[in-house]
């Protein structure tokens, strides 16, 4: 059976089964013999040949492309003849192809002998941006041997012409309004997290967002209003809060916004997308990656009385009045000129952040990637022809305060900024490009990472990368048929990228499903790194990270950087003593809690860096804050230490980064080992004083300061979904928090300890936990079931050496197995202990999940409508997340136990312990000309 007879086959299962049509062509070999069934005249499929090979095939540097682009190449030079081909069209075709293969075509015919063929096709090369060193050698060897052509079009790169012939953004864009949900809009509801497996499938995951009804709405939306683009909006909510996921923006341009080209099947650009509390940072830049648009509406306002004061609600809360109606079906125009979002002639806001200058031209390039490589592209131009390059992008926005210090954020991006005019320091607002040091990215969006990176046509991971990782957590606890057939893929294309990988393509060392953010805080190994990666809980305890969606990750694995705005930061430390009984964890949702006390229901922290001062509490531990801030909805995170904690975890680094060679996970460039040097620099600096551990300067400006008084922490503290709240906009937003007495024996039907919040001292604690109930009872009964998976396989192995796994698997009604992964996702749980295979498990919400309708008490991060837990025809499902001896205790006793209970059964543990620091960790500002050297 032919392969094309093959892909005729699938395409039927896919209209009978799907309704979808054919799905997009990578396979060099199909499109082989598509291309040998165009040149036979008489064959009776060359038709649909045709369009295939025109209209359905993956651009880019996947295999098909490459076979795509010499056969365009053939054509031009005449050496094969297709009529519905000409000469023309051909060169049309390579123009769409975004580089790699089809670029070396452009260049090969452009620099050729030939005059007819060469200047048509340089016209063309003017107008592509994705070129890598191979190609820009090939234009600077041309030009030094004389080469006119290759001189002409170095001189448009120079000028930029290939973005300043584009198209201006239109003055005025109408939009007609659908309300996605009121609240919050996780990017669940955008992109479900148990359709991971779709995601490359761009026309088939589409059929995942929202609902079927939804989308049919949008849809006839679109028709109603022709000439008015569909915004989608978080009424009283949020955006895209949860996830970085570019599978939800993809889902959005494909429903509600433009197509990319004509001969791209199923790539979409330029999304409008809303909310009354704007947009989550992350989901925000996936939509400047799309050159999409995203709005603050701020439609909904707190109500005030005659005084002036705040009018709040029975529970405290501000009651909101609507400002504006964004109903569906409304139609607005946005001046992108003036600025304004209008109702007719009425003016409802201003939206002068969503058009600054650098987002206009994401939207004129029609993304983010296209700027970043025009810059470079102008750059290497100019370099090469010694001229200056004229002024087309926007300048970097650098914004200096004389005589104001500087935070931590604005210390590590001063540190790894590229371009940078100014020899000032810079402080938050300024916007820049910088180098990333750390790259994460995880398996669920891995498959678009890659299709991203092949549609950047890049071929290799960038030289001035530190440390890359591609993970295999998120498919870990159910090795199904789809991750079998997707992983596997994953791997190898990463592998030879020059990723680590958590599987071996080659199979030496063992598969590792250890969590991704575990890992990239391991292999994080400098204080002032600036990490990227594939998810919302890129939250390091070193450095600082950001949350991205796969786009920005593959952006940032080819290029080596990111370009982006120095946020502000909101200061945070603590005040009291930290009472024996309270995990950290208590710790970080009160934290939450209290900043929302004192600023009036404020949320400081969405949209910002939070520096907390955590002082000596080691990078494991730590994590647990940083980790949590993404449910704050900030940007980001930085723990601030002191000397030697910093010490301290940079050699846990190192010895954990050493286990991943020993077991044989290095590469060929060494990666690994150049992690561990780094950490030695590192060290070496903190210990001489020639560079002490990060700290902000003591008269750098912060948004807000926070001070958490830890004398006020006397229950566990638990956040709560609210899920009956009458206000359907409070629920699920993680900032409900509550301690354990309002429950009051409140049944609990599952507990779940793991996901990326626990770490090595929360295994020990279950163990200990065991223990102490098995001295006191005789044995230990659970009466409600108990899963546990541990973060990574090296806890697992310390476990195992200093004896609490053996407890743990003493109690065990199931441990994994490696040899013989589950195929199939657990749907009912008995009462008994459940020790997973290490990764994400029930807090993905793509494999395991609870019994629909269950209460569950988890250690997880998630507590979205449907992700942990599904609601059933009777009861919302409810995922209530807590510290682990909590979970542990509930679960034993099938209820939430009381503050007396659980006070006993936490006695004569270690909890995680933290002392605030005893000072203030800021410094005396240096010399600005301090900042200047250190810059990239």
């Amino acid at each position: 059976m032919s392969l094309y007879s093959e892909y005729l086959a699938e395409i039927e299962t896919r209209k009978t089964e799907l309704g979808l049509n054919p799905k997009p062509i990578d396979s060099a070999d199909l499109l082989s013999e598509i291309i040998a069934q165009i040149k036979d005249t008489t064959n009776e499929h060359r038709e649909d040949s045709l369009k295939f090979f025109i209209y359905n095939t993956l651009p880019g540097t996947t295999p098909a492309a490459g076979v795509k682009a010499q056969f365009l190449k053939e054509i031009v030079l005449g050496e094969e003849k297709v009529e519905e081909i000409t000469p023309e069209f051909a060169l049309e075709l390579l123009s769409h192809m975004k580089g790699g293969p089809s670029v070396e075509a452009l260049l090969d015919l452009a620099l050729s002998d030939d005059e007819a063929v060469a200047k048509p096709a340089a016209e063309v090369l003017k107008t592509q941006v994705y070129l890598y060193e191979a190609d820009t050698e090939r234009l600077e060897t041309a030009f030094k041997a004389g080469n006119a052509i290759a001189k002409d079009v170095l001189e448009s790169y120079a000028k930029a012409e290939f973005f300043t012939k584009l198209p201006e953004v239109p003055e005025k864009i109408e939009v007609v309004t659908y309300i996605a949900a009121e609240g919050d809009i996780s990017t669940d509801l955008l992109s479900p997290g148990n359709q991971a497996h779709s995601r490359a499938d761009r026309e088939l995951h589409g059929q995942c967002m929202i609902s079927p009804e939804a989308q049919q709405e949008i849809v006839e939306l679109g028709k109603k209003h022709p000439n008015a683009k569909v915004m989608l909006i978080a009424e009283k909510g949020t955006m895209g809060v949860g996830s970085s996921r570019m599978s939800g923006v993809n889902n959005v341009a494909l429903w509600a916004g433009e197509p990319t080209s004509p001969y791209i099947p199923f790539v979409n650009k330029a999304p409008i997308v809303a909310g009354t509390n704007g947009i989550a940072p992350i989901f925000l830049t996936t939509v400047d990656v799309t050159g999409g648009i995203g709005l603050d509406l701020k439609n909904w306002v707190k109500k005030t009385d005659e005084n002036g004061e705040v009018v709040r609600d029975a529970n405290g809360d501000p009651v909101l009045e609507e400002a504006y109606s964004v109903a569906t079906g409304t139609v607005l125009t946005i001046d992108t000129k003036a600025k304004k979002l209008y109702n007719g002639s009425q003016e409802l806001a201003d939206v002068s952040a969503s058009f600054t200058p650098q987002k206009m031209e994401f939207m004129k390039a029609g993304g983010s990637y296209a700027v970043v490589f025009g810059k470079q592209l102008q750059s290497f131009a100019a370099r090469t022809l010694g001229v200056k390059a004229p002024a087309v992008y926007a300048a970097s926005k650098e914004v200096s305060h004389e005589g104001q210090g500087l935070t931590a954020v604005e210390k590590i991006f001063n540190r790894n900024a590229v371009g940078v005019n100014s020899d000032a320091p810079l402080h938050a607002g300024s916007d820049v490009r910088v180098k990333v040091n750390i790259v994460g990215s995880q398996d669920t969006t891995g498959p678009m990472t890659c299709q991203e990176l092949e549609s950047m046509a890049a071929s290799t991971i960038s030289p001035t990368v530190d440390g890359a990782y591609q993970s295999g957590c998120h498919t870990a606890s159910v090795w199904d048929k789809k991750a079998q057939a997707n992983i596997p893929k994953l791997m190898s294309f990463m592998n030879n990228f020059g990723v680590i990988t958590a599987r071996d393509p080659k199979g030496v060392y063992h598969s590792m499903t250890d969590v991704i953010h575990k890992v990239l805080n391991d292999i994080t190994v400098d204080d002032r790194a600036i990490i990227i990666g594939g998810d919302s809980h890129t939250r390091m305890s070193k450095g600082v990270a950001f949350g991205a969606d796969s786009g920005t990750v593959a952006l940032a694995l080819a290029t080596g950087e990111a370009a982006m705005p120095i946020p502000e930061s909101v200061k945070v430390t603590f005040k009291g003593k930290m009472k024996e009984h309270m995990d950290f964890r208590d710790v970080v949702h009160a934290t939450q809690a209290q900043m929302l006390k004192q600023f009036s229901g404020e949320n400081v922290f969405q949209g910002r860096v939070i520096e907390v001062q955590i002082g000596t509490l080691l990078a494991d531990q730590a994590f647990t804050f940083t980790d949590w801030s993404a449910e704050m909805k900030a940007k980001a995170s930085i723990c601030i230490s002191n000397d030697e904690t910093m010490i301290a975890s940079l050699e846990l680094a190192k010895s954990r980064i050493q286990i991943m060679i020993d077991k044989g996970m290095d590469n060929e460039a060494n990666m690994l080992q150049g992690l561990i040097d780094l950490a030695d620099k590192r060290i070496a600096e903190i210990k001489s004083g020639e560079e002490p551990a990060l700290a902000p300067d003591d008269n750098a400006k912060y948004y807000a300061e926070v001070v958490i008084d830890l004398d006020q922490i006397d229950e566990p503290m638990i956040a709560d979904p609210d899920v009956n709240n009458e206000d359907v906009s409070k629920r699920y937003t993680h900032d409900v928090i509550r301690p354990v007495s309002y429950y009051d024996g409140k049944p609990v039907d599952l507990g779940f300890v793991g996901s990326c919040m626990v770490h090595k001292g929360d295994m020990q604690i279950i163990a200990q936990m065991l223990r102490n109930l098995e001295k006191l009872n005789g044995s230990v009964e659970f009466k409600a079931p108990l899963v546990v998976a541990p973060p990574t396989y090296n806890i697992v192995d310390e476990l195992k050496a200093e004896g609490d796994w053996e407890v743990l698997a003493k109690y065990a009604g199931f441990e994994f197995d490696d040899a013989q992964p589950k195929e199939a996702a657990r749907t009912k749980y008995d009462n008994i202990l459940y020790l997973e295979r290490p990764g994400c498990n029930l807090c993905m919400g793509n494999q395991e999940k609870a019994e629909p309708g269950d209460t569950v008490i988890a250690t997880s991060t998630r507590l979205f409508q449907g992700r942990v837990v599904a609601d059933s025809a009777e009861k919302k499902g409810e995922s209530l997340l807590g510290s682990t001896p909590l979970v542990v205790l509930s679960t034993v006793l099938g209820r939430f136990p009381t503050t007396e209970e659980y006070k006993q059964a936490v006695a004569g543990i270690d909890l995680t312990k933290f002392a605030p620091p005893s000072e203030d960790l800021a410094v005396k500002p240096k010399f600005e000309a301090d900042v200047a050297v250190k810059r990239v």
